[in-house]
């Protein structure tokens, strides 16, 4: 039987790569933009704009920024406690993904303002009518699509091999 390599010193960089192009990006949009002053790109339907969110996705829970602050810590914990058993590649991936936008988005909520654990979160990419948000909520999306493919791969491997 083939034993298959783990997955951990991979999702351990792609976690901390994804939180610091996060973050580098983040810093050259606030020295560039000013908050809430549009920057056409594609005319209105992609621009990007400048706001400070203390919520989640689509600025839902705005009241409840620890709440969040502590889920993401939660979750770049728990990928760390479950990165040296992930033997799947699609699964290794998407979570390294999700724990990568959650650092990314956990650094803002501990060192931003208006204070330490309940910072507003940087978010600068606008298209059409949809929400602002920025490369970690990016990260997070696409790592649970693919998370979810691993899964959904992982379970049909085990059908046949049993």
């Amino acid at each position: 039987m083939e034993k298959k390599r783990p997955f951990a010193p991979f999702m351990a960089v792609t976690v901390l790569s994804v939180a610091a192009v996060d973050q580098i990006v983040k810093a050259i949009m606030l020295a560039w933009l000013t908050p809430g002053v549009p920057q056409p790109v594609l005319g209105d339907w992609f621009r990007f704009l400048l706001l400070f969110n203390p919520g989640a996705a689509f600025s839902m829970g705005q009241n409840s920024t620890w709440l969040f602050t502590c889920f993401q810590i939660a979750f770049v914990l728990g990928t760390a406690i479950a990165a040296p058993k992930v033997r799947d590649p699609w699964v290794a991936v998407g979570l390294a993904l999700v724990g990568g936008g959650a650092l990314g988005n956990l650094i803002d909520r501990l060192f931003r303002a208006p204070q330490f654990f309940l910072g507003h979160v940087v978010d600068y990419i606008s298209v059409g009518g949809f929400a602002v948000f920025n490369i970690a909520d990016v990260c997070i999306s696409v790592g649970v699509v693919i998370f979810i493919i691993g899964m959904l791969f992982e379970e049909r491997r085990a059908k046949e091999v049993g």
